[in-house]
Protein backbone atom coordinates (compact mmCIF):
# COMPACT_ATOMS: atom_id res chain seq x y z
CA UNK A 1 0.00 0.00 0.00
CA UNK A 2 1.13 3.59 -0.56
CA UNK A 3 2.68 5.43 2.33
CA UNK A 4 0.77 8.67 2.90
CA UNK A 5 1.22 11.15 5.71
CA UNK A 6 -1.74 11.45 8.01
CA UNK A 7 -3.87 14.58 8.02
CA UNK A 8 -2.90 17.29 10.50
CA UNK A 9 -6.09 19.33 9.94
CA UNK A 10 -8.11 18.58 13.06
CA UNK A 11 -11.24 20.25 11.65
CA UNK A 12 -11.53 18.05 8.55
CA UNK A 13 -13.61 15.09 9.66
CA UNK A 14 -13.24 13.22 6.37
CA UNK A 15 -9.44 13.19 6.56
CA UNK A 16 -9.52 12.09 10.18
CA UNK A 17 -11.74 9.11 9.42
CA UNK A 18 -9.64 8.26 6.37
CA UNK A 19 -6.59 8.15 8.65
CA UNK A 20 -8.38 5.81 11.06
CA UNK A 21 -9.69 3.55 8.32
CA UNK A 22 -6.28 3.23 6.65
CA UNK A 23 -4.63 2.46 9.99
CA UNK A 24 -7.29 -0.15 10.85
CA UNK A 25 -7.02 -1.71 7.40
CA UNK A 26 -3.25 -1.99 7.72
CA UNK A 27 -3.63 -3.53 11.17
CA UNK A 28 -6.01 -6.14 9.76
CA UNK A 29 -3.75 -6.75 6.76
CA UNK A 30 -0.80 -7.34 9.07
CA UNK A 31 -2.78 -9.97 10.94
CA UNK A 32 -3.89 -11.55 7.67
CA UNK A 33 -0.30 -11.86 6.45
CA UNK A 34 0.61 -13.69 9.65
CA UNK A 35 -2.16 -16.15 8.80
CA UNK A 36 -0.89 -16.49 5.24
CA UNK A 37 -3.64 -14.42 3.61
CA UNK A 38 -3.19 -11.50 1.25
CA UNK A 39 -4.45 -7.97 1.72
CA UNK A 40 -7.25 -6.71 -0.53
CA UNK A 41 -9.14 -3.49 -1.06
CA UNK A 42 -10.26 -1.40 1.90
CA UNK A 43 -14.00 -1.98 2.35
CA UNK A 44 -16.49 0.64 3.49
CA UNK A 45 -20.21 -0.02 3.50
CA UNK A 46 -23.71 1.41 3.44
CA UNK A 47 -27.11 -0.24 3.67
CA UNK A 48 -30.32 0.99 2.08
CA UNK A 49 -33.80 -0.51 2.26
CA UNK A 50 -35.88 0.22 -0.88
CA UNK A 51 -39.13 -0.08 1.09
CA UNK A 52 -40.33 3.26 -0.26
CA UNK A 53 -38.85 6.56 -1.44
CA UNK A 54 -35.24 6.67 -0.21
CA UNK A 55 -35.00 10.08 1.41
CA UNK A 56 -32.31 12.68 2.11
CA UNK A 57 -31.75 11.31 5.61
CA UNK A 58 -30.91 7.92 4.09
CA UNK A 59 -28.49 9.68 1.74
CA UNK A 60 -26.24 10.41 4.72
CA UNK A 61 -25.86 6.63 5.11
CA UNK A 62 -24.19 6.71 1.68
CA UNK A 63 -22.44 10.09 1.59
CA UNK A 64 -20.54 9.57 4.86
CA UNK A 65 -18.64 6.45 3.71
CA UNK A 66 -18.49 7.77 0.13
CA UNK A 67 -16.57 10.87 1.20
CA UNK A 68 -14.20 8.80 3.34
CA UNK A 69 -13.71 6.24 0.56
CA UNK A 70 -13.05 8.98 -1.97
CA UNK A 71 -10.42 10.57 0.27
CA UNK A 72 -8.71 7.19 0.60
CA UNK A 73 -8.78 6.74 -3.19
CA UNK A 74 -7.19 10.16 -3.62
CA UNK A 75 -4.31 8.90 -1.50
CA UNK A 76 -3.75 6.02 -3.90
CA UNK A 77 -5.41 3.13 -2.09
CA UNK A 78 -7.85 0.63 -3.56
CA UNK A 79 -11.27 1.00 -1.97
CA UNK A 80 -14.63 -0.76 -2.32
CA UNK A 81 -17.73 1.09 -1.22
CA UNK A 82 -20.42 -1.54 -0.83
CA UNK A 83 -24.07 -0.56 -0.86
CA UNK A 84 -26.19 -3.42 0.39
CA UNK A 85 -29.66 -3.10 -1.04
CA UNK A 86 -31.75 -4.65 1.72
CA UNK A 87 -34.33 -5.75 -0.84
CA UNK A 88 -34.88 -9.12 0.88
CA UNK A 89 -36.34 -7.32 3.90
CA UNK A 90 -40.04 -7.82 4.55
CA UNK A 91 -42.61 -5.40 3.18
CA UNK A 92 -43.65 -3.77 6.44
CA UNK A 93 -46.48 -1.38 5.59
CA UNK A 94 -48.15 0.50 2.77
CA UNK A 95 -46.37 3.88 2.66
CA UNK A 96 -48.50 6.99 2.51
CA UNK A 97 -48.37 9.22 -0.51
CA UNK A 98 -46.86 6.82 -3.06
CA UNK A 99 -48.60 7.23 -6.41
CA UNK A 100 -50.25 4.08 -7.72
CA UNK A 101 -50.47 2.44 -4.29
CA UNK A 102 -53.62 2.00 -2.23
CA UNK A 103 -54.83 -0.06 0.72
CA UNK A 104 -54.94 -3.21 -1.43
CA UNK A 105 -51.14 -3.39 -1.20
CA UNK A 106 -51.58 -4.47 2.43
CA UNK A 107 -52.09 -8.02 1.17
CA UNK A 108 -48.35 -8.11 0.42
CA UNK A 109 -47.18 -7.22 3.95
CA UNK A 110 -44.68 -9.82 5.10
CA UNK A 111 -43.30 -10.69 1.66
CA UNK A 112 -39.77 -9.84 0.53
CA UNK A 113 -39.64 -6.42 -1.12
CA UNK A 114 -38.60 -8.09 -4.38
CA UNK A 115 -41.79 -10.19 -4.32
CA UNK A 116 -44.10 -7.19 -4.05
CA UNK A 117 -45.48 -5.69 -7.29
CA UNK A 118 -44.18 -2.27 -8.25
CA UNK A 119 -46.54 0.71 -7.91
CA UNK A 120 -49.04 0.96 -10.74
CA UNK A 121 -47.54 2.33 -13.94
CA UNK A 122 -43.97 1.55 -12.96
CA UNK A 123 -41.54 0.26 -15.57
CA UNK A 124 -39.77 -1.92 -12.99
CA UNK A 125 -40.46 -5.58 -12.15
CA UNK A 126 -41.05 -5.20 -8.42
CA UNK A 127 -41.33 -2.82 -5.49
CA UNK A 128 -37.64 -2.86 -4.57
CA UNK A 129 -36.38 -2.23 -8.10
CA UNK A 130 -38.82 0.66 -8.51
CA UNK A 131 -37.43 2.55 -5.52
CA UNK A 132 -33.82 1.52 -6.10
CA UNK A 133 -33.95 3.07 -9.58
CA UNK A 134 -34.48 6.65 -8.44
CA UNK A 135 -31.68 6.39 -5.86
CA UNK A 136 -29.33 4.77 -8.36
CA UNK A 137 -29.85 7.66 -10.78
CA UNK A 138 -29.25 10.21 -8.01
CA UNK A 139 -26.05 8.52 -6.86
CA UNK A 140 -24.75 8.58 -10.44
CA UNK A 141 -25.45 12.32 -10.67
CA UNK A 142 -23.71 12.85 -7.32
CA UNK A 143 -20.59 11.01 -8.51
CA UNK A 144 -20.86 8.22 -5.94
CA UNK A 145 -18.82 5.18 -6.98
CA UNK A 146 -20.00 1.95 -5.35
CA UNK A 147 -20.57 -1.78 -5.70
CA UNK A 148 -24.24 -2.62 -5.28
CA UNK A 149 -25.20 -5.89 -3.61
CA UNK A 150 -28.76 -7.22 -3.75
CA UNK A 151 -29.50 -9.13 -0.58
CA UNK A 152 -32.25 -10.98 -2.44
CA UNK A 153 -29.62 -12.30 -4.82
CA UNK A 154 -27.20 -13.11 -2.01
CA UNK A 155 -29.69 -15.06 0.08
CA UNK A 156 -31.52 -16.85 -2.73
CA UNK A 157 -28.23 -17.90 -4.32
CA UNK A 158 -27.08 -19.51 -1.07
CA UNK A 159 -24.14 -17.11 -0.76
CA UNK A 160 -24.47 -16.97 3.04
CA UNK A 161 -25.22 -20.67 3.53
CA UNK A 162 -22.19 -21.38 5.73
CA UNK A 163 -22.85 -18.27 7.81
CA UNK A 164 -26.52 -19.22 8.28
CA UNK A 165 -25.66 -22.77 9.37
CA UNK A 166 -22.99 -21.40 11.69
CA UNK A 167 -25.46 -18.96 13.27
CA UNK A 168 -28.04 -21.70 13.75
CA UNK A 169 -25.43 -23.96 15.33
CA UNK A 170 -24.48 -21.17 17.74
CA UNK A 171 -28.02 -19.93 18.32
CA UNK A 172 -27.69 -20.45 22.05
CA UNK A 173 -24.60 -18.25 22.17
CA UNK A 174 -26.36 -15.57 20.12
CA UNK A 175 -29.39 -15.78 22.38
CA UNK A 176 -27.16 -15.31 25.42
CA UNK A 177 -25.62 -12.16 23.91
CA UNK A 178 -29.03 -10.76 23.06
CA UNK A 179 -30.35 -11.62 26.50
CA UNK A 180 -27.87 -9.17 28.03
CA UNK A 181 -29.82 -6.34 26.43
CA UNK A 182 -33.36 -7.64 26.60
CA UNK A 183 -36.12 -5.90 28.47
CA UNK A 184 -39.60 -7.32 28.45
CA UNK A 185 -41.78 -5.10 26.33
CA UNK A 186 -44.94 -5.30 24.33
CA UNK A 187 -43.67 -5.87 20.79
CA UNK A 188 -46.54 -3.79 19.41
CA UNK A 189 -45.10 -0.76 21.20
CA UNK A 190 -41.49 -1.36 20.20
CA UNK A 191 -39.89 1.58 18.47
CA UNK A 192 -42.75 4.00 19.14
CA UNK A 193 -41.92 7.51 20.24
CA UNK A 194 -38.48 7.36 18.68
CA UNK A 195 -37.79 8.59 15.18
CA UNK A 196 -35.68 6.22 13.13
CA UNK A 197 -33.84 6.45 9.83
CA UNK A 198 -34.00 2.66 9.32
CA UNK A 199 -37.08 0.59 10.17
CA UNK A 200 -36.83 -2.04 12.86
CA UNK A 201 -36.92 -5.52 11.31
CA UNK A 202 -40.27 -6.85 12.47
CA UNK A 203 -38.93 -10.38 12.41
CA UNK A 204 -36.84 -9.31 15.38
CA UNK A 205 -39.91 -8.27 17.32
CA UNK A 206 -41.45 -11.73 17.26
CA UNK A 207 -40.72 -15.01 18.97
CA UNK A 208 -39.22 -17.64 16.69
CA UNK A 209 -41.49 -20.14 18.31
CA UNK A 210 -44.62 -19.65 20.35
CA UNK A 211 -46.17 -16.34 21.34
CA UNK A 212 -43.93 -15.32 24.22
CA UNK A 213 -42.99 -11.66 24.62
CA UNK A 214 -39.94 -10.60 22.65
CA UNK A 215 -37.59 -7.81 23.49
CA UNK A 216 -37.41 -4.71 21.33
CA UNK A 217 -35.29 -5.12 18.21
CA UNK A 218 -33.19 -8.02 19.51
CA UNK A 219 -34.00 -11.01 17.37
CA UNK A 220 -36.54 -13.65 18.29
CA UNK A 221 -36.85 -14.40 21.95
CA UNK A 222 -39.88 -16.66 22.31
CA UNK A 223 -40.69 -19.22 24.97
CA UNK A 224 -39.93 -22.30 22.87
CA UNK A 225 -36.39 -21.56 21.82
CA UNK A 226 -34.39 -19.04 19.87
CA UNK A 227 -33.69 -19.24 16.13
CA UNK A 228 -31.83 -16.42 14.34
CA UNK A 229 -33.21 -17.49 10.96
CA UNK A 230 -36.61 -16.58 9.51
CA UNK A 231 -38.02 -18.56 6.55
CA UNK A 232 -40.34 -17.03 3.99
CA UNK A 233 -43.39 -19.24 3.53
CA UNK A 234 -43.31 -21.60 0.54
CA UNK A 235 -46.98 -20.91 -0.18
CA UNK A 236 -47.87 -17.28 0.66
CA UNK A 237 -44.24 -15.97 0.53
CA UNK A 238 -44.68 -14.13 3.84
CA UNK A 239 -42.35 -14.27 6.83
CA UNK A 240 -45.19 -14.86 9.30
CA UNK A 241 -43.59 -18.19 10.06
CA UNK A 242 -42.63 -20.04 13.23
CA UNK A 243 -39.64 -22.36 13.38
CA UNK A 244 -40.86 -25.49 15.15
CA UNK A 245 -37.59 -27.39 15.31
CA UNK A 246 -34.09 -27.59 13.89
CA UNK A 247 -31.52 -30.41 13.80
CA UNK A 248 -27.87 -29.34 13.71
CA UNK A 249 -26.65 -32.64 12.25
CA UNK A 250 -29.08 -32.98 9.35
CA UNK A 251 -29.87 -29.21 9.12
CA UNK A 252 -33.52 -30.28 9.01
CA UNK A 253 -35.77 -27.33 9.82
CA UNK A 254 -39.51 -27.50 10.40
CA UNK A 255 -41.63 -24.38 10.17
CA UNK A 256 -45.29 -23.44 10.00
CA UNK A 257 -46.92 -20.31 8.61
CA UNK A 258 -49.27 -18.32 10.83
CA UNK A 259 -50.46 -15.92 8.12
CA UNK A 260 -54.23 -15.62 8.00
CA UNK A 261 -55.69 -18.06 5.52
CA UNK A 262 -52.41 -19.86 4.92
CA UNK A 263 -51.38 -22.40 7.58
CA UNK A 264 -48.73 -23.92 5.32
CA UNK A 265 -45.89 -25.88 6.87
CA UNK A 266 -42.96 -27.88 5.61
CA UNK A 267 -39.72 -29.57 6.52
CA UNK A 268 -36.61 -28.39 4.67
CA UNK A 269 -32.87 -28.93 4.83
CA UNK A 270 -31.25 -25.61 5.61
CA UNK A 271 -28.10 -26.81 3.83
CA UNK A 272 -30.16 -26.66 0.62
CA UNK A 273 -32.87 -24.11 1.44
CA UNK A 274 -32.51 -20.50 0.19
CA UNK A 275 -35.86 -18.87 1.00
CA UNK A 276 -35.26 -17.02 4.23
CA UNK A 277 -32.81 -14.73 6.00
CA UNK A 278 -31.06 -14.06 9.28
CA UNK A 279 -32.79 -11.59 11.58
CA UNK A 280 -31.31 -8.09 11.42
CA UNK A 281 -29.16 -8.11 14.56
CA UNK A 282 -27.43 -11.24 13.30
CA UNK A 283 -27.53 -10.44 9.60
CA UNK A 284 -25.67 -7.14 9.93
CA UNK A 285 -22.63 -8.42 11.89
CA UNK A 286 -22.55 -11.52 9.68
CA UNK A 287 -22.08 -9.25 6.67
CA UNK A 288 -19.38 -7.24 8.45
CA UNK A 289 -17.37 -10.42 8.82
CA UNK A 290 -18.22 -11.82 5.37
CA UNK A 291 -17.28 -8.60 3.51
CA UNK A 292 -14.46 -7.49 5.81
CA UNK A 293 -16.05 -4.09 6.37
CA UNK A 294 -13.69 -1.53 7.95
CA UNK A 295 -16.00 1.50 8.03
CA UNK A 296 -19.78 1.76 8.17
CA UNK A 297 -21.75 4.57 9.85
CA UNK A 298 -25.12 4.13 11.49
CA UNK A 299 -28.00 6.37 12.45
CA UNK A 300 -28.75 7.40 16.01
CA UNK A 301 -31.40 4.67 16.18
CA UNK A 302 -28.70 2.00 15.72
CA UNK A 303 -26.11 3.50 18.06
CA UNK A 304 -27.82 3.57 21.45
CA UNK A 305 -27.15 0.96 24.18
CA UNK A 306 -28.67 -2.36 23.15
CA UNK A 307 -29.09 -1.26 19.55
CA UNK A 308 -28.05 -3.13 16.42
CA UNK A 309 -24.57 -1.64 16.17
CA UNK A 310 -23.71 -2.20 19.83
CA UNK A 311 -25.04 -5.76 19.94
CA UNK A 312 -23.57 -6.47 16.53
CA UNK A 313 -20.10 -5.68 17.86
CA UNK A 314 -20.34 -8.62 20.26
CA UNK A 315 -21.92 -10.96 17.73
CA UNK A 316 -19.38 -10.29 14.99
CA UNK A 317 -16.50 -11.02 17.38
CA UNK A 318 -17.90 -13.89 19.42
CA UNK A 319 -19.93 -15.68 16.76
CA UNK A 320 -18.41 -14.90 13.37
CA UNK A 321 -14.79 -14.25 14.37
CA UNK A 322 -14.82 -10.87 12.67
CA UNK A 323 -14.10 -7.28 13.63
CA UNK A 324 -16.65 -4.54 14.18
CA UNK A 325 -16.12 -1.68 11.71
CA UNK A 326 -15.35 1.88 12.66
CA UNK A 327 -18.89 3.16 12.91
CA UNK A 328 -19.60 6.82 13.59
CA UNK A 329 -23.13 7.81 14.46
CA UNK A 330 -24.74 10.18 12.00
CA UNK A 331 -27.40 12.71 12.96
CA UNK A 332 -30.66 13.39 11.21
CA UNK A 333 -31.05 15.57 8.14
CA UNK A 334 -33.88 18.07 8.36
CA UNK A 335 -35.81 19.88 5.67
CA UNK A 336 -36.43 23.61 5.45
CA UNK A 337 -39.72 24.10 3.62
CA UNK A 338 -41.63 21.72 1.38
CA UNK A 339 -44.16 23.59 -0.73
CA UNK A 340 -45.03 20.54 -2.78
CA UNK A 341 -43.02 17.47 -3.58
CA UNK A 342 -43.45 15.84 -6.96
CA UNK A 343 -42.32 12.33 -6.09
CA UNK A 344 -42.82 11.91 -2.37
CA UNK A 345 -45.97 13.71 -1.26
CA UNK A 346 -46.85 12.70 2.23
CA UNK A 347 -43.23 11.93 3.08
CA UNK A 348 -39.84 13.57 3.17
CA UNK A 349 -38.06 14.58 -0.04
CA UNK A 350 -35.59 12.35 -1.83
CA UNK A 351 -32.18 13.06 -3.37
CA UNK A 352 -33.93 13.19 -6.75
CA UNK A 353 -36.19 15.96 -5.41
CA UNK A 354 -33.18 17.92 -4.15
CA UNK A 355 -31.26 17.50 -7.40
CA UNK A 356 -34.14 19.07 -9.30
CA UNK A 357 -33.55 22.38 -7.53
CA UNK A 358 -29.83 22.33 -6.72
CA UNK A 359 -26.67 21.27 -8.49
CA UNK A 360 -24.91 18.10 -7.41
CA UNK A 361 -21.80 19.88 -5.99
CA UNK A 362 -23.98 21.98 -3.70
CA UNK A 363 -25.82 18.91 -2.37
CA UNK A 364 -22.50 17.10 -1.85
CA UNK A 365 -21.18 20.15 0.02
CA UNK A 366 -24.04 20.06 2.51
CA UNK A 367 -22.98 16.55 3.57
CA UNK A 368 -19.24 17.23 3.38
CA UNK A 369 -19.08 20.37 5.50
CA UNK A 370 -20.82 18.94 8.57
CA UNK A 371 -19.42 16.22 10.82
CA UNK A 372 -21.59 13.09 10.80
CA UNK A 373 -22.87 13.76 14.33
CA UNK A 374 -24.00 17.27 13.39
CA UNK A 375 -27.53 17.65 12.11
CA UNK A 376 -28.31 20.08 9.31
CA UNK A 377 -31.17 21.14 7.09
CA UNK A 378 -31.60 21.05 3.33
CA UNK A 379 -33.52 24.05 2.03
CA UNK A 380 -36.51 23.78 -0.28
CA UNK A 381 -37.84 27.23 0.61
CA UNK A 382 -36.42 30.75 0.17
CA UNK A 383 -33.43 29.68 2.26
CA UNK A 384 -32.00 27.98 -0.84
CA UNK A 385 -31.16 31.43 -2.22
CA UNK A 386 -29.09 32.28 0.83
CA UNK A 387 -27.47 28.85 0.64
CA UNK A 388 -26.40 29.46 -2.94
CA UNK A 389 -25.05 32.90 -1.96
CA UNK A 390 -22.94 31.18 0.70
CA UNK A 391 -21.71 28.63 -1.84
CA UNK A 392 -20.79 31.32 -4.38
CA UNK A 393 -18.92 33.24 -1.68
CA UNK A 394 -16.97 30.08 -0.87
CA UNK A 395 -16.14 29.61 -4.55
CA UNK A 396 -14.78 33.18 -4.65
CA UNK A 397 -12.59 32.54 -1.62
CA UNK A 398 -11.26 29.35 -3.18
CA UNK A 399 -10.46 31.27 -6.37
CA UNK A 400 -8.59 34.09 -4.60
CA UNK A 401 -6.83 31.84 -2.08
CA UNK A 402 -8.42 33.33 1.05
CA UNK A 403 -10.37 30.19 1.98
CA UNK A 404 -9.74 28.40 5.29
CA UNK A 405 -8.25 24.87 5.05
CA UNK A 406 -11.34 23.01 6.30
CA UNK A 407 -13.61 24.98 3.96
CA UNK A 408 -11.25 24.30 1.08
CA UNK A 409 -11.36 20.58 1.84
CA UNK A 410 -15.20 20.54 1.93
CA UNK A 411 -15.31 22.48 -1.35
CA UNK A 412 -12.87 20.09 -3.02
CA UNK A 413 -14.95 17.10 -1.94
CA UNK A 414 -18.07 18.80 -3.30
CA UNK A 415 -16.84 19.66 -6.79
CA UNK A 416 -14.74 16.60 -7.60
CA UNK A 417 -14.08 12.98 -6.73
CA UNK A 418 -10.98 10.87 -7.23
CA UNK A 419 -12.40 10.08 -10.69
CA UNK A 420 -12.59 13.73 -11.76
CA UNK A 421 -14.62 16.94 -11.73
CA UNK A 422 -18.40 16.95 -11.48
CA UNK A 423 -20.29 18.91 -14.15
CA UNK A 424 -20.34 22.65 -13.39
CA UNK A 425 -22.25 25.68 -14.66
CA UNK A 426 -19.88 27.67 -16.93
CA UNK A 427 -21.35 31.06 -15.91
CA UNK A 428 -22.75 30.58 -12.39
CA UNK A 429 -24.97 33.65 -12.09
CA UNK A 430 -26.54 34.22 -8.65
CA UNK A 431 -29.28 31.67 -8.01
CA UNK A 432 -31.65 34.34 -6.70
CA UNK A 433 -31.22 36.30 -9.95
CA UNK A 434 -31.94 33.24 -12.09
CA UNK A 435 -34.94 32.36 -9.94
CA UNK A 436 -36.32 35.90 -10.28
CA UNK A 437 -35.88 35.83 -14.05
CA UNK A 438 -37.52 32.40 -14.28
CA UNK A 439 -40.36 33.68 -12.11
CA UNK A 440 -41.04 36.71 -14.28
CA UNK A 441 -40.59 35.07 -17.69
CA UNK A 442 -42.36 31.79 -16.80
CA UNK A 443 -39.48 29.98 -18.49
CA UNK A 444 -39.71 31.73 -21.89
CA UNK A 445 -36.20 31.21 -23.26
CA UNK A 446 -36.09 34.24 -25.58
CA UNK A 447 -37.11 36.55 -22.76
CA UNK A 448 -34.74 34.85 -20.33
CA UNK A 449 -31.80 35.26 -22.70
CA UNK A 450 -32.67 38.94 -23.27
CA UNK A 451 -32.66 39.64 -19.56
CA UNK A 452 -29.52 37.67 -18.78
CA UNK A 453 -27.71 39.32 -21.68
CA UNK A 454 -28.52 42.73 -20.18
CA UNK A 455 -27.16 41.83 -16.75
CA UNK A 456 -23.62 42.70 -17.83
CA UNK A 457 -23.46 44.40 -21.25
CA UNK A 458 -19.65 44.42 -21.11
CA UNK A 459 -19.59 40.61 -20.99
CA UNK A 460 -23.03 39.46 -22.13
CA UNK A 461 -24.47 35.98 -21.91
CA UNK A 462 -24.75 34.72 -25.49
CA UNK A 463 -26.40 31.36 -24.85
CA UNK A 464 -28.52 29.97 -22.04
CA UNK A 465 -26.26 26.91 -22.04
CA UNK A 466 -23.66 29.09 -20.31
CA UNK A 467 -25.98 29.32 -17.31
CA UNK A 468 -27.00 25.67 -17.15
CA UNK A 469 -27.59 23.51 -15.17
CA UNK A 470 -28.04 26.22 -12.52
CA UNK A 471 -30.70 28.01 -14.57
CA UNK A 472 -32.71 24.78 -14.89
CA UNK A 473 -32.48 24.18 -11.15
CA UNK A 474 -33.70 27.71 -10.40
CA UNK A 475 -36.60 27.31 -12.83
CA UNK A 476 -37.56 24.02 -11.19
CA UNK A 477 -37.46 25.65 -7.78
CA UNK A 478 -39.78 28.42 -8.89
CA UNK A 479 -42.28 26.06 -10.51
CA UNK A 480 -42.30 23.33 -7.84
CA UNK A 481 -41.57 25.06 -4.54
CA UNK A 482 -42.91 28.61 -4.75
CA UNK A 483 -46.69 28.77 -4.20
CA UNK A 484 -48.74 30.31 -6.99
CA UNK A 485 -49.80 33.21 -4.78
CA UNK A 486 -46.14 34.11 -4.22
CA UNK A 487 -45.26 34.15 -7.91
CA UNK A 488 -44.53 37.46 -9.63
CA UNK A 489 -47.10 38.74 -12.12
CA UNK A 490 -46.18 41.98 -13.88
CA UNK A 491 -49.04 44.42 -14.49
CA UNK A 492 -50.37 44.60 -18.01
CA UNK A 493 -51.63 48.19 -17.61
CA UNK A 494 -50.56 51.15 -15.46
CA UNK A 495 -52.22 51.69 -12.08
CA UNK A 496 -53.70 55.07 -13.04
CA UNK A 497 -55.36 55.56 -9.67
CA UNK A 498 -52.10 55.16 -7.78
CA UNK A 499 -50.17 57.32 -10.25
CA UNK A 500 -52.70 60.15 -10.00
CA UNK A 501 -52.60 60.04 -6.19
CA UNK A 502 -48.84 60.63 -5.95
CA UNK A 503 -47.55 63.83 -4.41
CA UNK A 504 -44.81 65.91 -5.96
CA UNK A 505 -42.03 63.93 -4.24
CA UNK A 506 -43.45 60.63 -5.52
CA UNK A 507 -43.70 61.94 -9.10
CA UNK A 508 -40.16 63.31 -8.87
CA UNK A 509 -38.77 59.93 -7.74
CA UNK A 510 -40.30 58.22 -10.77
CA UNK A 511 -39.01 60.97 -13.10
CA UNK A 512 -35.42 60.54 -11.78
CA UNK A 513 -35.65 56.77 -12.23
CA UNK A 514 -36.98 56.97 -15.78
CA UNK A 515 -34.40 59.58 -16.80
CA UNK A 516 -31.61 57.26 -15.71
CA UNK A 517 -32.89 54.00 -17.24
CA UNK A 518 -30.97 54.08 -20.53
CA UNK A 519 -27.64 55.12 -19.03
CA UNK A 520 -27.91 52.58 -16.20
CA UNK A 521 -29.30 49.59 -18.12
CA UNK A 522 -27.35 46.74 -16.49
CA UNK A 523 -27.67 44.90 -13.21
CA UNK A 524 -25.01 47.00 -11.47
CA UNK A 525 -26.21 50.20 -13.11
CA UNK A 526 -29.83 49.74 -12.10
CA UNK A 527 -28.76 48.79 -8.58
CA UNK A 528 -26.91 52.10 -8.36
CA UNK A 529 -29.91 53.95 -9.81
CA UNK A 530 -32.69 52.59 -7.59
CA UNK A 531 -30.66 53.10 -4.43
CA UNK A 532 -29.49 56.50 -5.63
CA UNK A 533 -32.85 58.15 -6.38
CA UNK A 534 -33.83 58.70 -2.70
CA UNK A 535 -30.31 60.03 -2.02
CA UNK A 536 -30.55 62.59 -4.80
CA UNK A 537 -34.03 63.64 -3.68
CA UNK A 538 -32.64 64.28 -0.20
CA UNK A 539 -29.90 66.51 -1.62
CA UNK A 540 -27.02 64.00 -1.56
CA UNK A 541 -24.93 62.47 -4.31
CA UNK A 542 -26.12 59.15 -5.70
CA UNK A 543 -22.64 57.86 -4.82
CA UNK A 544 -22.87 58.86 -1.16
CA UNK A 545 -22.02 56.03 1.23
CA UNK A 546 -24.05 54.97 4.26
CA UNK A 547 -21.63 56.80 6.57
CA UNK A 548 -22.35 60.05 4.74
CA UNK A 549 -26.13 59.72 4.92
CA UNK A 550 -28.67 60.33 7.69
CA UNK A 551 -30.50 57.29 9.04
CA UNK A 552 -33.82 58.36 7.52
CA UNK A 553 -32.50 57.73 4.00
CA UNK A 554 -33.05 54.00 4.52
CA UNK A 555 -36.69 54.65 5.27
CA UNK A 556 -36.99 56.75 2.12
CA UNK A 557 -35.43 53.95 0.08
CA UNK A 558 -37.88 51.40 1.49
CA UNK A 559 -40.82 53.67 0.65
CA UNK A 560 -39.51 54.19 -2.89
CA UNK A 561 -39.01 50.45 -3.41
CA UNK A 562 -42.54 49.71 -2.16
CA UNK A 563 -43.95 52.25 -4.62
CA UNK A 564 -42.11 50.66 -7.54
CA UNK A 565 -43.29 47.18 -6.57
CA UNK A 566 -46.92 48.35 -6.35
CA UNK A 567 -46.70 49.98 -9.76
CA UNK A 568 -44.96 47.01 -11.39
CA UNK A 569 -46.32 43.86 -9.67
CA UNK A 570 -49.21 45.04 -7.44
CA UNK A 571 -47.45 44.01 -4.20
CA UNK A 572 -45.02 45.86 -1.95
CA UNK A 573 -42.36 43.17 -2.26
CA UNK A 574 -40.97 40.98 -5.02
CA UNK A 575 -37.76 40.03 -6.81
CA UNK A 576 -34.79 42.37 -6.43
CA UNK A 577 -35.74 45.58 -8.20
CA UNK A 578 -32.75 45.76 -10.59
CA UNK A 579 -33.53 42.23 -11.80
CA UNK A 580 -37.24 43.03 -12.01
CA UNK A 581 -36.61 46.16 -14.08
CA UNK A 582 -34.38 44.24 -16.49
CA UNK A 583 -37.00 41.53 -16.79
CA UNK A 584 -39.87 43.92 -17.44
CA UNK A 585 -37.88 45.81 -20.08
CA UNK A 586 -37.28 49.55 -20.44
CA UNK A 587 -40.30 50.27 -22.68
CA UNK A 588 -42.74 48.45 -20.43
CA UNK A 589 -41.24 50.04 -17.30
CA UNK A 590 -41.86 53.48 -18.83
CA UNK A 591 -45.45 52.55 -19.63
CA UNK A 592 -46.20 51.20 -16.12
CA UNK A 593 -44.53 54.13 -14.36
CA UNK A 594 -46.58 56.65 -16.32
CA UNK A 595 -43.98 58.02 -18.70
Amino acid sequence: MPIVAQSTDTTDWVSRYADEVIAESERRASGAKQDGAGAGAIVVASGLSPSGPIHLGNLREVMTPHLVADEIRRRGYEVRHLISWDDYDRYRKVPAGVAGVDASWAEHIGKPLTSVPAPAGSAYPNWAEHFKAAMTASLAELGVEYDGISQTEQYTAGTYREQILHAMKHRGDIDAILDQYRTKKDPAKAGKGKQQQKPVDEAELEAAEGSGAASEDDGSGGTGGYYPYKPYCGQCEKDLTTVVSYDDETTELVYTCTAEGCGFGETVRLSEFNRGKLVWKVDWPMRWAYEGVVFEPSGVDHSSPGSSFVVGGQIVRQIFGGVQPIGPMYAFVGISGMAKMSSSKGGVPTPADALKIMEAPLLRWLYARRKPNQSFKIAFDQEIQRLYDEWDKLESKVADGSVLPADAAAHSRAVRTAAGELPRTPRPLPYRTLASVADITAGAEDQTLRILRDLDPSDPITSLDETRPRLDRAENWITTQVPAEARTIVRSEPDEELLSSLDEAGRESLRLLLEGLDSHWSLDGLTHLVYGVPKVQAGFSADATAKELPAEIKGAQRSFFALLYRLLVTRETGPRLPTLLLAVGADRVRKLLGS
